[in-house]
């Protein structure tokens, strides 16, 4: 009897799930809902039900579940419906969706004749399967383009409101806002959004002074001047995941010691 086969390798396949909530609920409420609606569901079910390494990560409403074979892929897809609907909470029909992604996709789908990986977002971030320069996977994360228009039209605002201050204070609260967005978005392999960030700050700022009058043009070289002594330059402020402070700190956490169960960066393990 030969025994049975076993279910197609792929490297991670993530389901992207935002829920619906219905009315007016407080997010202390809603997350106390969904760690016994979701969480410990999903606990047991990984525990049970998964052939393959299991990745799930929850903040809020926005989970990014990765499952290493299609198969679990889908049931878990199919199970979290029922659960869902059995707590009457929906799963947002455009946001929720099984993709393919990891150290593998690219390779995996060029040979079945389809295009790039698709990419995700979550927290902020587009996380996007990559290459270093020799050529091996890297997860690439970028600041949202849509999230980095929104914050660009609120310094906009914030400048018109400040218009009349004396330059030092609005570069003073201008390297707040810089800091502020480095602090979160400092990410490896998002440099060049935090150039961009900047470029777009340093222009904003030069139409705002030129704003106050008329006589008061703004020449490139002050413009560059109060650049250079307001506007910190970007850094990467996250150090990589495999440094991270929880790899050169280990400590004990639920689910620790459970083989196929953890988070990692680029992948299943």
């Amino acid at each position: 009897m030969n025994p049975s086969p076993r279910p197609r390798r792929l490297q991670l396949l993530l389901i992207e799930v935002t829920f619906c909530v219905q009315g007016v609920i407080s997010p202390l409420l809603a997350n106390i809902y969904l760690h016994y609606a979701y969480d410990l569901w999903a606990e047991q079910w990984r525990r049970r039900h998964a052939h393959g390494n299991v990745i799930m990560v929850r903040y809020a409403d926005d989970i990014v579940v990765g499952l290493e074979h299609r198969a679990d892929a889908e049931r878990f897809m199919a199970e979290m419906r029922q659960r869902m609907a059995a707590h009457e909470l929906t799963l947002h029909p455009q946001k929720t969706r099984l993709i393919e992604f990891g150290r593998h996709a690219a390779k995996d789908r060029e040979s079945r004749g389809l295009g790039k990986p698709e990419t995700f977002n979550f927290l902020g971030f587009t996380y996007i399967c990559g290459r270093r320069r020799r050529g091996d996977f890297q997860l690439k994360r970028k600041s949202r383009s849509d999230r980095m228009r929104a914050k660009l039209a609120e310094v906009k605002e914030a400048l018109r409101r400040r218009m009349h201050e004396t330059t030092d204070q609005q570069g003073a609260w201008l390297r707040m806002v810089l800091l502020g967005f480095y602090a979160y978005h400092g990410v490896p392999t998002n440099f060049r959004a935090l150039w961009d960030f900047r470029f777009n700050i340093t222009e904003q700022w030069r139409r705002a002074l030129r704003r106050r009058s008329q006589k008061d043009a703004v020449t490139w070289e002050q413009m560059t001047a109060l650049r250079n002594r307001w506007l910190p330059r970007p850094r990467i402020t996250h150090p990589w995941p495999s440094i991270r402070f929880a790899v050169k700190h280990p400590r004990w956490e639920p689910g620790a010691g459970i083989p196929h169960a953890g988070i990692c960066a680029g992948g299943a393990r």
